[in-house]
């Protein structure tokens, strides 16, 4: 069996009979998890290994996991800075900033590929305009080039540790007040303006060879009349054909308030894979994920199951030969000195 379209969420620390039902059927093929799902590191590795049982080739496994704000299991795991502190250090020694965000990337990735995560929805290469009310410091910095250079160095980390990096939210999320949880933010810019600033990072980092993309739930109003994650300019004749990216294209949550205007969670999904997007992710909603599951028609798509694939984690440590890792232990003192 393949790995499907669909990515969902589980409701607790352990799965339900008839999460286990959901997760075997063929047009899934991922789960995202919350902080709902973690009590500790040992309950955690005994749910995701309850979820690798469901099927083989065994079902991809992510979490969002960034750091401040946006960090899903804490106690167990090291307090990760958010993305804006590496900015402010880059302002005064630029070499310090990029090898303390290497040195996150590696670690975020490193603790979690231990546990048997495959990937977090990281970096982020929205710019901090001071305008976004959901983005603020999870970006970097405010100057596009500066973002890139980061979020190399953050993927170079994340990649040595063994995981695939996933920028978002193209082609930017800062430049509204919004938050696309609760509304759909409108941008009124035009093309060019956003191609000279906000898509900067999207292109370095494609170039970088960035494994994987999450569109926003905005519309550019002056430029396509379809949020960007529903969208085939964006898409497909930005993203895919101007920027020449190759790898996953992961939808935002189709329960979010900022997809609602697509039309029944199953218009949702067929509209964001009609788009380009090779995941569509459904949280928060049990009634319409089961929905999803029985009523999407899954259309073969070898391409999109082979980019699917390089998504699963590389990691090389068991946790209990993480916590007695010498570089581990330093890398962690060294990002937790600068969380404090």
């Amino acid at each position: 069996m393949s790995l499907g379209p669909i990515m969902l969420d589980v409701a607790g620390f352990v799965l339900t009979d008839e999460e286990r039902q959901r997760l075997q059927h063929p047009s899934v093929g991922a789960v995202i998890l919350f902080s709902r799902n973690y009590e500790s590191p040992r309950q955690l590795m005994a749910l995701i290994q309850d979820i690798h049982a469901q099927r083989t080739p065994r079902l991809l496994v992510a979490v969002d996991h960034e750091g401040g704000r946006v960090q899903r299991f804490r106690e167990g795991f090291s307090a990760l800075p958010a993305a804006r502190i590496f900015g402010d250090i880059y302002d005064e020694h630029p070499r310090r900033g990029r090898d303390l965000a290497e040195a996150a990337g590696w670690l975020m990735a490193v603790e979690l590929l231990s546990v048997g995560v495959d990937f977090s929805f990281a970096p982020v290469l929205d710019l901090d305009r001071g305008v976004s009310s959901v983005i603020g410091d999870r970006a970097f910095h405010s100057n596009p080039e500066i973002v890139a250079e980061l979020a190399h160095s953050y993927m170079v980390g994340m990649h040595n540790a063994g995981m695939a990096a996933t920028g978002k939210h193209f082609p930017g999320h800062g430049a509204v007040k919004e938050d696309s949880h609760h509304d759909l933010p409108v941008d009124d810019r035009e093309y060019q303006d956003i191609a000279m600033e906000d898509i900067v990072p999207f292109e370095r980092m494609v170039h970088y060879g960035l494994a994987a993309v999450m569109p926003a739930h905005v519309l550019y109003k002056n430029v396509d009349s379809r949020p960007a994650g529903f969208s085939r300019f964006w898409l497909q004749e930005v993203l895919r054909n101007r920027l020449q990216f190759q790898g996953v294209i992961f939808s935002d949550d189709l329960s979010m308030a900022g997809a609602h205007a697509q039309g029944t969670i199953v218009e949702r999904a067929d509209a964001a894979l009609d788009a380009g997007c090779d995941m569509v992710l459904v949280c928060n909603d049990a009634e319409a994920a089961n929905e999803l599951v029985r009523n999407l028609e899954v259309k073969d798509n070898p391409a999109s199951l082979m980019r699917l694939v390089r998504m699963h984690g590389r990691g090389e440590m068991t946790r209990e030969q993480l916590l007695q890792d010498h570089h581990y232990l330093q890398t962690r003192d060294m990002i937790g000195n600068i969380t404090r």
